[in-house]
C-alpha cells in the first residue's frame, strides 16, 4: 500500500513539502538562537545589565525563553498547529494580524513585480534567439547581464536618490496607502520597487526565454511548419513560444516563489510595509514567535507556487502530464 501510495506523484510531492516546510522550522528555530542576544536585550539595550537575576527570570519566563530549547521548538509548533502564530511585544498585536496585514502589500508587489518582468524578459529573450549572435542578441545579452550583476538595493537607492532630488517625485515619502483607500497612490509607490525587482528577475527570464526558443526552432515540425508557409508572427508566437513554455513557467514560477520573501531589502528602502520589512524588524528585536512564523508563512507561500507551477506545466504540456 505504502508502494502505492509512493507512486502517486502528487502524493510525493505534498510529503516533500511537508518535510521541506519542517526543514525550515528547524533552521530558523536554530539559526535565531545561534545570534548572540535575546529578546530581553533587544528591548531593554544597555539596563538589561542591571536587572537582577529574579528580574531576568521574569521576563524569561514572560517572553518563553525559560525552557530548553526542544521544549520551546515543540511548543511554537504545537500553537502553530492550531492557528496561534505567537505575539509580537513591539507592535502589541499578534503575528496572524501583523501577518494579514503585511502579506497582501508583498503579494502585490510580487505580482507586479513578475507582470513586469515577464513583459521585459520573454519579449527580449525572443528578440534574442531570432538572430543569435547578432548585434541584437548581444544588446539582449548585456540587458541580461546588467540584470543579474546590478544589485537590487543600489538600484532602488539610486532610483529613490534620483527622482527625488531631481523632480521632487517621491510618492512613498507620504506614508504606505493600501490599494482599496487610494489605488492612484498605491500604484505610484508600487511602480518603483516593482520595477526594481523586475529588471532583475527578468534577466532570467530573458536568458530562459532565449535558451528554450533557440532549441524549439531546432525541431523538425518548426521547419515543417515554415516550408507550409505558416505566418511568421503565428509561427513565433503559437509553434516556438507555445512549445518553449515550460521551461518559461517553471523560472517564472521560482523567482515569483523568491519574490514572496526575498523582496525585503527592497521593502525597506521604499518603506513598504511587506512581510519581508516585518522578518526584519523581528529579527531587530529579536521576536523569535514573528520571525520564525512569518519565515514558515513565507516557506508556504513558496511551496505553494511550486505545486502551482508544476501544475500549470502539467496543463501546458501533455508529454509532462502523461508521465
Amino acid at each position: 500500500m505504502l508502494r502505492s501510495i509512493l507512486r502517486n506523484v502528487w502524493l510525493r510531492k505534498i510529503l516533500a513539502a511537508i518535510g521541506t516546510l519542517f526543514g525550515v522550522a528547524v533552521f530558523v528555530f536554530v539559526m535565531l538562537r545561534a545570534i548572540p542576544g535575546d529578546q530581553i536585550t533587544a528591548s531593554l539595550g544597555t539596563e538589561g545589565a542591571s536587572l537582577t537575576p529574579e528580574q531576568r527570570q521574569a521576563l524569561e519566563a514572560y517572553y518563553g525563553i525559560d525552557q530548553p530549547l526542544i521544549v520551546q521548538f515543540f511548543s511554537w509548533l504545537g500553537n502553530i498547529f492550531v492557528g496561534n502564530l505567537g505575539f509580537s511585544s513591539r507592535a502589541q498585536m499578534s503575528v496572524a494580524d501583523l501577518t494579514a496585514a503585511s502579506l497582501p502589500v508583498t503579494i502585490e508587489l510580487a505580482l507586479l513585480s513578475i507582470v513586469l518582468a515577464l513583459v521585459i524578459g520573454i519579449p527580449l529573450g525572443m528578440l534574442s534567439a531570432s538572430k543569435p549572435d547578432s548585434p541584437r542578441d548581444a544588446v539582449g545579452q548585456v540587458v541580461g547581464l546588467a540584470g543579474l550583476s546590478i544589485p537590487a538595493f543600489l538600484l532602488g537607492t539610486a532610483l529613490l536618490a534620483v527622482f527625488a532630488a531631481s523632480f521632487g517625485y517621491n510618492p512613498n515619502g507620504q506614508g504606505y496607502a493600501p490599494l482599496w483607500v487610494n489605488p492612484g497612490l498605491n500604484l505610484q509607490q508600487m511602480l518603483m520597487p516593482a520595477f526594481v525587482l523586475a529588471f532583475g528577475i527578468a534577466a532570467p527570464i530573458m536568458r530562459t526565454t532565449r535558451t528554450a526558443v533557440l532549441e524549439v526552432r531546432n525541431n523538425d515540425f518548426i521547419r515543417t511548419a515554415r516550408a507550409k508557409g505558416v505566418p511568421a508572427r503565428r509561427l513565433q508566437f503559437t509553434h516556438v513560444l507555445g512549445n518553449a513554455l515550460v521551461p518559461i513557467v517553471t523560472m517564472t514560477g521560482l523567482q515569483f516563489g523568491y519574490l514572496l520573501g526575498g523582496a525585503v531589502v527592497v521593502e525597506q528602502i521604499f518603506s513598504l510595509p511587506g512581510i519581508g520589512r516585518q522578518v526584519l524588524l523581528g529579527i531587530q528585536q529579536k521576536e523569535y514567535a514573528l520571525v520564525q512564523s512569518t519565515v514558515l508563512i513565507i516557506a508556504l507561500s513558496f511551496v505553494i507556487v511550486n505545486l502551482l507551477t508544476d501544475l500549470l506545466y502539467r496543463i501546458i504540456d501533455p508529454r509532462v502530464r502523461a508521465s
